[in-house]
């Protein structure tokens, strides 16, 4: 495996990709029914993480609502943001990724994370529940939590995002071990491939992560009107985003275990010829 690679990326390196064929169900299903001349209009992405920076080119002047979380000890409150920033230039990164695929979709910025890119659980947890209040049609979190003590939060939270119609789609750890919400059936759980192509992204069929997308040596909008060069399954989850965005743009109606199946279903390495039919017996 290439030792550049975040945690979680193994199977999607090109060594094992061959291992990511597997049939689908839905031969009438591509890329063309799926997002084919949507540019994410009607859909409102939030981002959870570090802010963005609203006149940042990448952003497209697309950001509707930034938010912050104030915690007061372990009481945390979502606030409007007097000034919409990006202490870190992560959140900005995220957001050009989503509308460099999905122009025309708005975003709404939660701010949990400070200036060292890190954040408490609880600032998270209560900016990810805001934002499905608030009724999100895609949430991208290229950010998670080890902390045993939140699974149960994180939990009830992706569950409710579930049932409320709000798809999540987040980055799992760039560390090994298990991370939250990432890791739970529900969520788009997302690693990164090392192909430069933001179209190209592969389905997993052997969770936990189940897609790979474009996470290595990514050009993407940074802080002060700025872009660097920059690695991890925070960027891969973005593009995993954008794309959903595009499919709810295109068919608002879907549900969001029916918009991870069409995602599974135009992965690179879907396979639409069906197995062999079963033969029947004849009865004597």
């Amino acid at each position: 495996m290439d030792l550049d690679l975040p945690a979680w990326s193994e199977p999607f390196t090109s060594e094992r990709r061959d291992a990511l064929a597997h049939l689908i169900p839905f031969a009438s299903i591509d890329r063309q029914w799926a997002w084919g001349g949507a540019d994410g209009t009607g859909v409102t992405v939030a981002i959870i993480d570090s802010g963005i920076e609203r006149d940042h080119p990448a952003v497209g002047g697309m950001l509707r609502r930034s938010m912050a979380v104030d915690l007061s000890g372990e009481y945390a409150e979502v606030v409007e943001d007097p000034e919409p920033i990006d202490v870190v230039g992560h959140g900005t990164a995220c957001a050009g990724i989503i509308h460099s695929l999905a122009p025309a979709a708005e975003f709404m910025s939660v701010r949990v994370l400070g200036p060292d890119n890190r954040g408490k659980g609880a600032a998270f947890a209560a900016g990810l529940e805001w934002a499905i209040d608030q009724g999100a049609g895609v949430v991208n979190l290229s950010l998670s939590s080890k902390s045993e003590a939140m699974l149960p939060v994180f939990h009830e939270l992706a569950d409710e995002a579930y049932f409320h119609n709000v798809l999540l789609v987040s980055a799992a750890n760039n560390v090994p071990g298990p991370s939250y919400p990432s890791l739970f059936a529900s969520v788009v759980s997302v690693a990164s491939h090392d192909q430069a192509d933001p179209w190209t992204y592969y389905y997993n069929p052997s969770p936990p992560v189940e897609f790979g997308a474009y996470g290595l040596d990514v050009d993407v909008a940074w802080k002060d009107g700025s872009r660097i060069i920059a690695t991890g399954n925070s960027f891969a989850a973005p593009h995993m985003a954008g794309l959903a965005t595009l499919i709810r743009s295109k068919h608002p109606q879907v549900t969001p275990f029916e918009l991870k199946a069409i995602l599974a279903a135009t992965s690179n390495g879907a396979l639409r010829e069906s197995p062999p039919a079963a033969k029947r017996s004849r009865r004597s």
